[in-house]
């Protein structure tokens, strides 16, 4: 229940930064960084799909049963990087709107993701011997930043 729950929110949220509703649209000065972010965002979601094939991932954060434990890739640099890829795209609309809702949106979604992970994490700890190593030696969510 809980798991669908900020599976729901998770999804919501992303829509709702990235639907335009009733904004003209991207503009301004923020256009560029927003979609430097959009297009990092697709390029770290693309390469961590790349590295973790279809079956072995779950959208909620239950790991799959039989699922390995993926260190290579992007998840050689951060323990989540789809988290951190729908955080990118989602800063770029987010910036790219210059709305300000959107800047709660985005939080919003942020605190979502943190939760989402730390579940994720504890159960992943349980099902693979060598999670609790590779945590100690990965960043969370941001490259390089303990």
């Amino acid at each position: 229940m809980r798991s669908r729950l900020l599976v729901t929110l998770q999804f919501a949220l992303l829509a709702a930064l990235a639907l335009p509703w009733g904004a003209a649209g991207f503009r301004g000065w923020a256009t560029i960084p927003a979609v430097l972010s959009i297009a990092a965002g697709a390029a770290v979601g693309l390469w961590a799909l790349g590295a973790n094939r279809p079956g072995n991932f779950n959208v909620r954060p239950e790991p799959r049963v039989g699922a390995r434990l993926v260190t290579t890739g992007p998840y050689r640099f951060v323990r989540h990087p789809m988290y951190l890829a729908v955080l990118l795209v989602a800063a770029g609309c987010a910036l790219g709107y210059a709305e300000p809702w959107r800047a709660v949106a985005l939080v919003a979604l942020a605190l979502v993701l943190h939760v989402k992970a730390a579940i994720e994490e504890r159960l992943l700890a349980g099902a693979h011997p060598g999670y609790a190593d590779y945590a100690r030696r990965t960043p969370r969510l941001i490259p390089f930043l303990r």
